[in-house]
C-alpha cells in the first residue's frame, strides 16, 4: 500500500508537466488571448497537484507508521519468544551439565567399586583356593572327587523324595482302587452263590453180603486182578463187613470202577469175560456222561464254541476233586466270577468266563505227565484252538507265567475267591496248618536258612538265607537240595516252587 502511495505521488506531477506542456503546444496554435488563461490554468493544476502529492505524503508517511508499528511490535513479540526459548535452553543445558556431572562422577564411583571388586574377587579367589587346598589335604579327596559325591548325595536325596511322592499318589491310588475291587468282588460273589460237592481219592461199594466177595476175588484172584488191570485201581477187600474200597488217584477210574462192579454185583455173573465186557460198556457211558457235562456247562454259562476234545475234558472234571473240592463246580464258579467282574470293569466277558472255565482243565491229565496244571492245561487250550489272551489266562493264574491282559488276573482273582471262600474245601485247618509246618521244618534243616515261609497254599516255599553263610553259587544248590528232600519227605499235590532268597542289607538310624 505504500508503495502504491508513493508511485501515485510521483505520477501526479508528472502527469501535471505533461498536460502543461501538451496545453502550451496547443496554446501557441490558438490565439496568444488564451496564454494567460493557460497560465492560469497551468499554475493552479501545479498548485493543485502539490496539494494532493503533500496529502498523499502524508498518507503515506501515517501508513508507513502504522506498519512500522506493526512491524516493531511483532518483532518484539518474536524477541520475547525467543528470549524465552533461550531461557529455556539455557536451563536445559545447565541441566544437562549438572547430570553430566552426575554420571561423570558414578562412572569414576563405578570404577572405584569395580576395582574394589576385581581386588576383593581376587583375594576371595585366593582364599577359596587355600581353602579348597587345605580341605583336599584334610580330607583326603580332591575337588572333583568331593563333587561327585556332593551330587550322588544330592541325587540320593532328590531320589527319596520323589519316592516319597510316588508312594504317596501310589497310596491314594491303591486305597481307591482297593475299594472299588472289594464292591466288585462282593457284588460278584452276591450274584454267583454255589453249592458244590466232596470227591476223596477212596471209594465203597456196598455188598448185599460177604459171600460176594469171594465170588468178586475169583479162583486164584483173577476177577480181581482183571478188574483192576482193566479199570486202573486197587480193590481192597478186608474184614470190613459187606464193603469193597476202591483206592486211586484218577477220579474217572474209580467210577468206572466203582459203576463196573456194581452192575456185576447186581447181575451176579462174575467171570474175566463178563468183566471186560461191563467195564468196556461203562467206559463209553462215562465218555458219554463227560460230553454232556461239558455240554452243560458251556450251555450254563453262556459259552459257545468248543470243539469235543474241549468239552469231553471239561466234563471229565466233574469227577475230579481238589482239597475235596469238585473242580467242575469250582471251574463254574471261577467262569461267573470272572465274568461278572469283567462286566464290571468293561472288559471282555466272554474271554474271562472262558478262560475261568478251562483254566483247571489241566487238573484232569496232569497225572499222566509232568508239569503243574495251569501249564499242562494252556498247553491243552492251545491244541483246542483257544487264543493266546485265554492260553496266557490259564498258564498264569497261579504265576507260572505273567499275566498278560486284565482278563487273566480276573482269573486269578476269582480263582483265589472260590478256592478260599468258607466251607469250599474240606481240609480241616490242623492238616493244612500240619502240612504248611512240614514245608517249612523241610528248610530250616540247611545251615544257613534264617526265615522260611510257606506262601500259595502251600504251593510255594520262601526261604531267606544269610548271605555272609551262604554264597551265590551255594545258594543254587541249596534250592535244588531243598527241593529234592520235599519230593522225598512229603505227599503233595501239584507243583511246589522253591523260591530262595539271598540278600545284603545295611540299616542305619538318624538320631
Amino acid at each position: 500500500m505504500a508503495l502504491e502511495t508513493i508511485i501515485l505521488i510521483i505520477a501526479l506531477p508528472v502527469t501535471g508537466i505533461i498536460g502543461y506542456a501538451v496545453r502550451a503546444y496547443l496554446g501557441r496554435i490558438k490565439l496568444n488571448s488564451a496564454e494567460a488563461k493557460s497560465h492560469r490554468i497551468i499554475k493552479d493544476a501545479v498548485k493543485e497537484a502539490e496539494n494532493k502529492r503533500k496529502e498523499l505524503l502524508l498518507e503515506a508517511k501515517d501508513q508507513l507508521l502504522k506498519e512500522k508499528n506493526v512491524f516493531e511490535k511483532e518483532v518484539r513479540e518474536r524477541r520475547q519468544e525467543v528470549q524465552v526459548s533461550e531461557k529455556r535452553l539455557v536451563q536445559k543445558e545447565e541441566l544437562i551439565d549438572r547430570k553430566v556431572d552426575q554420571i561423570e562422577k558414578q562412572e569414576k564411583i563405578i570404577k572405584l567399586k569395580d576395582q574394589e571388586q576385581v581386588e576383593k574377587e581376587e583375594e576371595l579367589r585366593k582364599e577359596f583356593e587355600r581353602h579348597r587346598k587345605e580341605l583336599e589335604r584334610i580330607s583326603g579327596m580332591t575337588s572333583d572327587e568331593a563333587k561327585t559325591i556332593l551330587l550322588k548325595n544330592l541325587e540320593n536325596e532328590v531320589r527319596f523324595e520323589s519316592s516319597k511322592i510316588i508312594n504317596k499318589i501310589e497310596e491314594e491310588a491303591r486305597r481307591i482302587a482297593d475299594k472299588k475291587s472289594k464292591e466288585i468282588i462282593i457284588s460278584a460273589i452276591q450274584r454267583n452263590a454255589s453249592d458244590y460237592t466232596s470227591e476223596t481219592t477212596i471209594t465203597t461199594v456196598s455188598l448185599p453180603s460177604d459171600e460176594m466177595k469171594g465170588r468178586i476175588i475169583g479162583r486164584e484172584g483173577r476177577n480181581i486182578r482183571t478188574l483192576e488191570n482193566l479199570t486202573g485201581v486197587d480193590m481192597i477187600i478186608d474184614d470190613t463187613p459187606e464193603v469193597v474200597v476202591i483206592s486211586g488217584f484218577d477220579p474217572v477210574r474209580r467210577e468206572v470202577a466203582r459203576l463196573s462192579l456194581e452192575r456185576l454185583i447186581q447181575n451176579g455173573r462174575i467171570h474175566p469175560a463178563r468183566i471186560e465186557e461191563v467195564v468196556a460198556r461203562v467206559t463209553k457211558e462215562i465218555d458219554e456222561m463227560m460230553l454232556e457235562e461239558g455240554e452243560k456247562a458251556s450251555y450254563q454259562l453262556g459259552i459257545p464254541g468248543f470243539n469235543k476234545d474241549a468239552l469231553q475234558y471239561i466234563g471229565k472234571l466233574k469227577f475230579r476233586s481238589s482239597y475235596g473240592q469238585n473242580v467242575l463246580s469250582h471251574s463254574i464258579d471261577v467262569a461267573n466270577l470272572a465274568g461278572i467282574m469283567a462286566g464290571e470293569l468293561k472288559l471282555d466277558v466272554g474271554l474271562a468266563k472262558r478262560a475261568g472255565l478251562l483254566h483247571d482243565i489241566g487238573k484232569g491229565s496232569v497225572v499222566e505227565g509232568e508239569g503243574a496244571h495251569a501249564l499242562v492245561g494252556s498247553e491243552m487250550a492251545k491244541q483246542f484252538g483257544e487264543n493266546e489272551k485265554c492260553v496266557n489266562a490259564i498258564a498264569s493264574h497261579h504265576n507260572d507265567k505273567d499275566p498278560e491282559s486284565f482278563e487273566a488276573v480276573l482269573v486269578q482273582v476269582a480263582d483265589a475267591i472260590s478256592a478260599s471262600r468258607p466251607g469250599a474245601r474240606r481240609e480241616s485247618l490242623d492238616t493244612y496248618l500240619k502240612r504248611l509246618e512240614n514245608l517249612e521244618n523241610i528248610a530250616t534243616t540247611f545251615k544257613g536258612v534264617e526265615k522260611c515261609f510257606a506262601i500259595q497254599a502251600g504251593r510255594e516255599l520262601r526261604v531267606i538265607v544269610d548271605n555272609q553263610l551262604v554264597s551265590d553259587e551255594r545258594a543254587n544248590d541249596m534250592a535244588r537240595e531243598i527241593a529234592t528232600k520235599i519230593e522225598s519227605e512229603l505227599k503233595y499235590p501239584g507243583i511246589i516252587r522253591v523260591t530262595l532268597i539271598r540278600e545284603k542289607r545295611v540299616v542305619e538310624y538318624a538320631k
